[in-house]
């Protein structure tokens, strides 16, 4: 039974979504060497269009092309590129699925071999992951330009045609760089406490609002914890679930962790009770009910079967079901579900071999996570080929082909 996640569910801008499932955002990496949309692209999104989705998020658009966070990414800082998103959107001119286009600033995990310069952050404090470089502290300038640099896109995605964008305020990108006091230990009006701490996304939300009006949809990605000791905690989470809600935010989706902490792998010790619900951060979307009672929340991570995704939404726990990885190997993954032609959708994925040798060399667990993401990036390159996604590719070719692509930060785990 499917009952509650056949149910269209209205935003409160008065956006409608036909059903509870959303196609969350996956890096797809298929951008040309202008950042732009490709045939490619498209291809992979006409699939989705037809995947049974109520809503289907993009992968990362960045909103700097001085600061990227891999290579193929999207980048809309300018009408540059208008014709080719309008080519985008145009895939889902025949799909009841909403397209909304997610917006982002790697800040200090940007890809300095793409970007060819030092990468930005709210302090000039490095992260911890594999090729990445120190960042340099903006300037109070800089912060007021980079708010109109995410207005700016979500003007663009709109006169292109999306329905609505998703702000990425989650996994350690730089929207979480401003929360997280781990990362953020600025003294002046956008640092020093948690009040503070916030301003950034909320400027960046009624900066986004005021270019895009009332009827136009805005979500945020946002993390429940950053799972690092001193850093952004559940407590002050909730804080900016509050505030978002009070500015109008259209949808919630909740995750969790950064890739020096990756949570949203499930990577975090599960309790009996999230293994038998499946999703990783259920528990923190059920508590947020109080603070969000007309919000409607969105839970990614973990999902497999349609019991544990019906009873989510039945129980009131979340209000969309988010699909990710399982996108990337079913591309109508909701369709199957909604008709019943799958009780449960497949996990797939792959580990790093020779693990005796290789254990010497990496953390294993940091590099089964980087290896996993760039396994389901090669079957999006393939559906955007016009191929089938292919479960069987081995860890091999997997290593090779993220390497090529990504450099010294091969390893680094990525995604929307």
């Amino acid at each position: 039974m499917t009952t509650h996640l056949s149910r269209p569910l209205t935003l409160p801008s008065g956006q409608a979504i036909p059903n509870r499932f959303m196609k969350s955002a996956l890096s797809e990496s298929l951008g040309d060497r202008d950042c732009g949309p490709t045939a490619k692209l498209e291809r992979l999104y006409r699939r989705w269009a037809d995947g049974g989705f109520g809503l289907v998020v993009t992968g990362n658009v960045m909103v700097d092309r001085r600061h990227r966070g891999e290579p193929g990414n999207v980048v809309v800082e300018d009408e540059r590129h208008l014709d080719g998103l309008r080519g985008w959107t145009a895939t889902f001119a025949e799909s009841d699925a909403r397209l909304w286009m997610q917006v982002n600033h790697p800040g200090r995990q940007a890809n300095a071999l793409v970007s060819g310069r030092q990468p930005v952050a709210p302090s000039a404090i490095k992260v911890r992951i594999p090729g990445a470089a120190k960042p340099r502290a903006l300037t109070d300038t800089e912060i007021h330009q980079l708010v109109e640099r995410y207005a700016t896109t979500a003007r663009i995605a709109q006169s292109a045609g999306f329905d609505g964008v998703q702000l990425h305020g989650a996994h350690g990108y730089l929207i979480t760089q401003f929360l997280s006091p781990l990362s953020n230990q600025r003294t002046d009006a956008w640092g020093g406490d948690a009040e503070r701490r916030r301003r950034f996304v909320l400027e960046v939300l009624r900066a986004t609002r005021a270019a895009t009006g009332p009827e136009f949809a805005i979500g945020i990605k946002l993390n429940s914890a950053d799972f690092q000791r001193g850093g952004f905690s559940e407590e002050e989470s909730r804080d900016v679930v509050s505030a978002l809600v009070a500015e109008g935010i259209d949808l919630i989706e909740v995750s969790g962790g950064t890739y020096e902490a990756p949570a949203m792998m499930g990577t975090v010790t599960k309790s009996s009770s999230t293994i038998a619900r499946e999703a990783y951060f259920l528990e923190y979307a059920a508590a947020l009910r109080e603070l969000a009672p007309h919000t409607p929340i969105a839970v990614t991570g973990g999902f497999r079967s349609a019991e544990a995704m019906e009873g989510a939404v039945a129980d009131g726990h979340c209000d969309v079901v988010g699909l990710g990885r399982p996108a990337a190997v079913v591309p109508d993954s909701a369709d199957a579900v909604l008709s019943g032609a799958a009780d449960r959708l497949p996990s797939h994925g792959v580990q790093m071999g020779a693990r005796a040798v290789t254990g010497r060399f990496m953390d294993l667990r940091t590099a089964d996570g980087g290896l996993d993401l760039a396994w389901h990036t090669d079957q999006l390159h393939r559906i955007g080929a016009g191929k089938e996604p292919d479960p069987r590719r081995g860890w091999k070719r997997t290593t090779a082909a993220m390497v090529i692509r990504n450099g010294p930060q091969a390893f680094r785990a990525k995604r929307g």
